[in-house]
């Protein structure tokens, strides 16, 4: 081996390894997102970058990321992803109140990471359910929205997927509109930046 082809591979060597290693994370352990429109306001903004752990566990309250395709009937891109936040989990029954109150498993969940009423009411409700004096079920939902591909009969999430909301319910497209999340289109669980505003709702609340 000549001193020139030594000289080079002592250079390339590490950026090729450095390469592997990276790639390795990024298949396994995380991948760096950028969250795209409003949905996720107060506490993620549109185009704010945040990290999606893909070994992290889905609890009820943890922020996801997904791919959307197959999911929403209305998406086209087969490589769009959405971020929303978990509501409820496999075997876990839903109803929401026309006051605004989230029910899961009977027990009140305190949606303290939306401070604004109007998005946890009139934000929340169906138009074309008369969710505004009735509320809505995963039933009612499955029933009124033609873009549900799964009819629920005992208002439980399926084993396996996940019942999610965007916080900024009143322009947030999620579960209320096409249902359930399954577990093979997660990609991972969403971690601000310490520094970032209002990172607390996003790392740490757990319904």
């Amino acid at each position: 081996m000549t001193a020139k082809v030594k000289v080079v591979l002592s250079w390339l060597l590490p950026i090729i390894i450095g390469l592997i290693i990276a790639l390795l994370i990024r298949q396994f352990w995380f991948t760096v997102v950028k969250v795209d429109g409003d949905s996720m306001q107060p506490n993620l903004q549109n185009n704010q970058h945040v990290v999606a752990v893909k070994t992290s566990t889905i609890k009820r309250g943890s922020v996801i990321v997904f791919y959307a395709y197959g999911i929403d009937a209305a998406q086209a891109d087969h490589n769009a992803v959405y971020v929303k936040r978990v509501v409820a989990v496999g075997g876990d029954k839903v109803r929401y109140t026309h006051a605004g109150k989230l029910y899961v498993n009977n027990k009140l969940v305190k949606q303290t990471y939306q401070p604004n009423h109007y998005q946890l009411t009139t934000g929340s409700y169906m138009a074309n359910a008369h969710s505004q004096f009735t509320g809505w079920t995963l039933i009612s939902l499955s029933h009124n929205q033609p873009a549900w591909q799964v009819t629920v009969t005992n208002n439980r999430v399926p084993k396996g997927s996940y019942f999610v909301l965007g916080d900024h319910r009143s322009v947030s497209n999620d579960s209320r509109n096409w249902g359930f999340v399954p577990q093979n289109k997660v990609i991972g669980v969403v971690k601000a930046w310490p520094w970032q505003n209002r990172q607390q709702y996003i790392n740490h609340f757990q319904n």
